[in-house]
C-alpha cells in the first residue's frame, strides 16, 4: 500500500467535483475535521479528508474509492457524532460550501467541529478549535450553552469524562471572543 498525500484546498475541491460527479444520486456530504479548516484557510493541509454522507448520495461509496486512488489521498467517514452527543440544530448551523452536480457540500456544524476537538483534546485539535474562535465561526457563550444542552446524553458515550470535558469547554470559552 502506498503511502497517501496531504490535501490541501485544491485537492478536498477536486474530490467534491469528483464525488458530485460520480454520484448517481442526490444527496449531501458534510466536511469535517481538517477538510473545513484546509478550506476555510487556517491550515495549508490535511492529512484525511473526513466526510459525513447525510443523506448518502446513491453511489458516493464506489466513487469515493476511485477518487481516492486517483487523488492519492485518504477519505475516512468521521463526524462530531460519532465522539459526543448530536447538537441539537447542527444540520442548521452547517455552513453551505458548494453544489457539484446533485451533491450539496456543506461544513458541518463548527460548533459540533470544535467540541469534538476538545473532547479529544490533541494539540492540534486545540489549535483547530482555538481559530474557529479567532476567525468567529464559534462563539464563546454559544459554546457554552451548546455543551450543556448535551451534557445528560453523555452518558450514552463511555469514553467522555463530562467534568474533565466541560472544563476544555470552559477555558476555550475563556479564550475566545464573542
Amino acid at each position: 500500500m502506498r503511502a497517501r498525500l496531504p490535501a490541501g484546498a485544491d485537492t478536498v475541491r477536486e474530490l467534491m467535483r469528483r464525488l458530485g460527479r460520480e454520484a448517481t444520486g442526490p444527496g449531501r456530504i458534510l466536511l469535517v475535521g481538517g477538510s473545513s479548516a484546509v478550506l476555510v484557510g487556517w491550515r495549508e493541509a490535511t492529512v484525511d479528508i473526513d466526510l459525513k454522507l447525510d443523506p448518502e448520495p446513491e453511489g458516493v461509496f464506489e466513487a469515493i474509492a476511485r477518487a481516492k486512488e486517483a487523488l492519492n489521498i485518504n477519505v475516512e467517514l468521521a463526524a462530531p457524532d460519532d465522539f459526543i452527543p448530536p447538537l441539537p440544530g447542527w444540520r442548521e448551523r452547517s455552513p453551505f460550501i458548494d453544489r457539484y452536480g446533485s451533491v450539496d457540500y456543506y461544513h458541518y456544524d463548527f460548533y459540533a467541529q470544535a467540541l469534538a476537538k476538545l473532547e479529544r483534546g490533541h494539540e492540534l485539535d486545540w489549535s483547530d478549535a482555538r481559530e474557529m474562535g479567532r476567525l468567529r465561526l464559534i462563539r464563546a457563550s454559544r459554546l457554552v450553552e451548546l455543551y450543556e444542552s448535551i451534557e445528560a446524553a453523555m452518558v450514552r458515550y463511555p469514553a467522555i469524562d463530562p467534568p474533565s470535558f466541560r472544563r476544555k469547554v470552559l477555558l476555550l470559552a475563556s479564550e475566545i471572543c464573542e
